[in-house]
């Protein structure tokens, strides 16, 4: 625990806070800041090293630059940023999205830009520091994508807390030739549907019901009841719930309930008769469609998943192809893409047509398998 006048605290959400107090202006007030560890020792460090940069010197006033002919600089180290614009993630976003981009912070961020002090000239060895760390092989798209996101919001928040203006850091390119998303082929397809009408019990539903509306697993998990209209035959899509740290803690987690990912992600999809018919036979004790009094453990689907794709004897794979395959179906049916964009939850169509419309091999040989005859109509006009 903090010792008595270190101004060192252990928060209720777990995390250490330590005070200090620093030159705000160039009259020499001082105010009070605050830093943020997850143990006693690295608040402690983190509040030791801004005390030192804030005793190196105070900000330059901009008219004292001005005389100088330089820009103003703040004596504030890129750690100190970070942890107060988590605390503003903290009160203004999901906790889902608190989590996750203090973990971005912490795996990507802390050890490469924590020491670096702000500047109002272009932070260039922040920014050849995150490009060398984006560089790795092992990094996909979204994590490098997530990284640049993290670090231009700390840079944005500071020059908003602190008045300067931060220049904003470039963003590193994606990565070329993303890797084709997976889908079941029709032969697959035939061999899971007779597994899933063969004895079909709430799991193969389940199952099913993903490959008719492309749900999302979260959103499968947290169904409840009352998000039905058996007489309309339609579905509306609420909340979502995933797996999240627990407040203080690393490794211990909770299943969360939270509103979807996205406005957007608020949704209403008709239902066929068929499928109506097979949720109504599920109908039992419980507020959740498949978990009964709680929401269903999204690890309980894909390990349930693994076991139904073995019995048709197919190759196992991640849960959300079961969402890439219907929407790859659904252009296949010639279903036009807003209106598959707005079943699946999108902000915009071009997320659908890049993301989730992948052409399947069959697909590319019926396309192929036309040219004959328009060639053939070529060659007749021109006889």
């Amino acid at each position: 625990m903090g010792r008595h006048g270190e101004n060192i605290r252990k928060r209720e959400d777990g995390r250490w806070e330590a005070r200090y107090q620093r030159p705000d202006s160039p009259k020499g007030k001082r105010i009070y800041r605050s830093v943020y560890g997850s143990t006693y020792e690295e608040a402690k460090k983190k509040r030791d090293d801004a005390v030192r940069m804030a005793e190196e010197g105070p900000f330059h006033a901009p008219e004292q630059a001005g005389e100088r002919g330089d820009k103003p600089c703040m004596q504030i180290v890129f750690s100190q940023a970070a942890s107060e614009w988590l605390e503003e993630v903290a009160v203004k976003r999901k906790y889902s999205t608190y989590v996750k981009y203090r973990n971005v912070y912490r795996i990507h961020l802390e050890e490469i830009l924590g020491p670096l002090r702000l500047s109002e000239r272009p932070n260039q060895q922040i920014q050849e520091k995150i490009f060398d760390h984006l560089s790795g092989e092992s990094l996909s798209d979204s994590i490098r994508k997530s990284v640049c996101i993290v670090a231009r919001q700390i840079l944005e928040f500071a020059g908003r807390k602190y008045s300067a203006h931060i220049p904003v850091m470039k963003l590193p390119a994606a990565k070329q030739g993303r890797r084709p998303v997976d889908t079941f082929s029709k032969a697959e397809q035939s061999r899971i549907l007779d597994c899933i009408y063969n004895g079909p019990d709430k799991f193969k539903i389940a199952m099913l019901l993903c490959l008719y509306t492309g749900i999302r697993l979260g959103e499968l998990c947290a169904l409840k009841w009352s998000d039905f209209d058996f007489r309309d035959k339609t579905m509306t899509v609420n909340r979502t719930v995933q797996r999240i740290a627990v407040k203080g803690y690393m490794t211990r987690t909770i299943l969360m309930e939270t509103d979807p990912k996205s406005e957007s992600a608020k949704r209403t999809i008709p239902l066929t008769e068929e499928m109506i018919t097979l949720l109504e036979g599920l109908r039992g004790e419980g507020e959740y469609v498949f978990g009964g009094k709680n929401p269903l453990e999204p690890r309980t689907m894909q390990y349930r998943l693994k076991g139904i794709l073995k019995k048709a004897e197919v190759e196992g794979r991640n849960f959300h192809i079961l969402r890439h395959t219907f929407a790859t179906n659904c252009v296949e049916s010639s279903m036009d893409i807003k209106t598959l964009s707005v079943i699946l939850g999108h902000s915009d169509v071009k997320i659908t047509l890049n993301r989730y419309v992948h052409p399947t091999l069959d697909s590319k040989r019926i396309q192929m398998g036309r040219l004959p005859d328009f060639y053939g109509r070529i060659r007749g006009h021109a006889a």
